[in-house]
C-alpha cells in the first residue's frame, strides 16, 4: 500500500517510535542490572563454599561477538547491518557500565587511533585510560589496574608492530579480541601556523611511512620528525608554531586543529589491526581466531614442518611473522594466527602435534574475529 501520511503524521509516528525505543532500551538496562545481581549472588555462594579466588566476570567477549553477529545477520534494512550493530555496541556498553564500568588501558596520549579503536570495541561508556607505551598497557592489565588493554599489532601497508609481539614473549596475558580500523591521515595545523610557515611535520613513524609518497610529492623539503604517537604530534602542532601533524579526525577535534590536506595516506584501504589483551581465556564464539608463539629446532625445513599440520587439517592461516629469539643466536620465533579455537578438537590436535615438534609453544589465546 502507498504511504499517504503527511509530514506532521510522519513526525508524530517518529516521536511515538522514539518513545518505544527509549522504553525498550531501559528494559534492556534493567535486564543487565539483573544479570549483575545474579552473578554477584553466584560469586558470594562460591566464596562461602571456600573458593576465595572467585570473582564476578562482567564482560564476556564471546557473548558480545555473538550478539553483534546476530544483529548484522537478522537486520532487514534499510539501515546497513554494521550501522545497526554500532548502535547496539553503544547500548551494550552503557548497559555494561551499569554492572561495572570497564577500565581499559590504551596506547596514548588522547587522540590516537588506538583510542579510537578502544571506543569502537568497548563503546564510549568504558573508561579508557591513556598509557605512554605499549609496555605500560601490558603492565596495567597484568597488575589488575585495568580490565583490558588495546595495542596496535599490524598495519595493512607497513606490517607488524614488533614491540607488541615482543611483549607477548614474557607476558601471561591472553588475547581477548581484535579490532580493525580504517586509518585516515590528515595534515593538521593550529591557527598560529599556516601552510607557508610549516617548518616541521611530526607523526608516529608508522604514520610517516604510510604517507611517505604523498609527503615526498607535496612537502619534499620539510623536516619530518618521528614522535611517540600521532596524538603527541597533534599536541605539538597545537602548541608549537611551525609544526604540522599527521593525525586523524579524533586528534584534529581534540586539539582544535585545521586540515591543510585530508586523507593523505598513500593507500585508500589503509587499515590497522589492534589486539584486545586481558587476563582470562575466552570461550568459543563460533567465529574465532587463535594466536600462538612457536619456536622450532634450527634445522632445514623447520617452517614447513610447523605449517604442515595446518595444511593437513584444512586450517586457514591468517598471519605468520618472525622475531629473533632472545635465547639463541640466529634462531627465530614464529607468531602464527589461524582460524579456529583452541577448544576445537581439530585445533587441539594440531597444537598437540606442534608441541612435539617445537622447543617452545605458547598459546596467546583464542578470541572472536573482528565483527565491526
Amino acid at each position: 500500500m502507498a504511504d499517504t501520511r503527511d509530514l506532521d503524521q510522519v513526525r508524530a509516528d517518529i516521536d511515538a517510535i522514539d518513545q518505544e525505543i527509549q522504553a525498550l532500551i531501559n528494559r534492556r538496562a534493567q535486564c543487565a542490572q539483573r544479570v549483575a545481581a545474579i552473578k554477584l549472588t553466584e560469586i558470594q555462594a562460591a566464596q562461602e563454599r571456600g573458593e576465595p579466588d572467585a570473582e564476578v566476570v562482567y564482560y564476556r567477549p564471546e557473548r558480545e561477538a555473538q550478539v553483534l553477529m546476530s544483529i548484522i545477520k537478522r537486520n532487514p534494512g534499510p539501515l546497513a547491518g554494521e550501522t545497526v550493530a554500532h548502535i547496539f555496541r553503544e547500548i551494550m556498553s552503557a548497559c555494561l557500565a551499569l554492572e561495572k564500568p570497564l577500565q581499559v588501558a590504551y596506547l596514548g596520549p588522547e587522540g590516537t587511533f588506538t583510542q579510537e579503536a578502544s571506543n569502537k570495541h568497548f563503546g564510549h561508556a568504558a573508561v579508557c585510560i591513556p598509557q605512554p607505551t605499549i609496555d605500560t598497557v601490558f603492565s596495567q592489565v597484568e597488575s589488575g589496574e585495568c580490565n583490558y588493554g588495546v595495542v596496535p599489532v599490524e598495519n595493512s601497508t607497513e606490517g607488524m608492530v614488533s614491540h607488541t609481539l615482543d611483549n607477548f614473549m614474557d607476558s601471561s596475558l591472553k588475547i581477548s579480541g581484535e579490532v580493525e580500523l580504517r586509518i585516515g591521515h590528515h595534515l593538521l595545523v593550529a591557527g598560529h601556523t599556516n601552510e607557508q610557515s610549516i617548518t616541521r611535520i611530526c607523526a608516529h613513524q608508522q604514520a610517516l611511512a604510510q604517507c611517505r609518497n604523498w609527503l615526498d610529492k607535496h612537502w619534499p623539503n620539510i623536516e619530518r620528525e618521528a614522535v611517540s604517537s600521532n596524538g603527541e604530534a597533534a599536541r605539538m602542532a597545537a602548541e608549537i608554531p611551525g609544526v604540522a601533524a599527521v593525525a586523524g579526525d579524533m586528534a584534529a577535534e581534540l586539539y582544535h586543529l585545521d586540515k591543510v590536506a585530508a586523507h593523505i595516506e598513500d593507500y585508500v584501504d589503509n587499515t590497522t589491526r589492534f589486539l584486545i589483551i586481558g587476563r582470562e581465556e575466552v570461550p568459543p564464539s563460533g567465529r574465532d581466531k587463535t594466536s600462538i608463539i612457536v619456536s622450532s629446532r634450527n634445522k632445514p625445513g623447520a617452517l614447513f614442518t610447523l605449517l604442515e599440520p595446518f595444511r593437513r587439517g584444512g586450517i586457514s592461516l591468517t598471519r605468520i611473522d618472525t622475531r629473533p629469539s632472545r635465547t639463541e643466536k640466529w634462531a627465530y620465533v614464529f607468531f602464527i594466527e589461524f582460524e579456529g579455537h583452541l577448544q576445537d578438537d581439530n585445533i587441539a590436535a594440531i597444537v598437540s602435534e606442534l608441541e612435539e615438534q617445537s622447543i617452545l609453544l605458547k598459546p596467546l589465546g583464542s578470541y572472536p574475529q573482528a565483527v565491526l
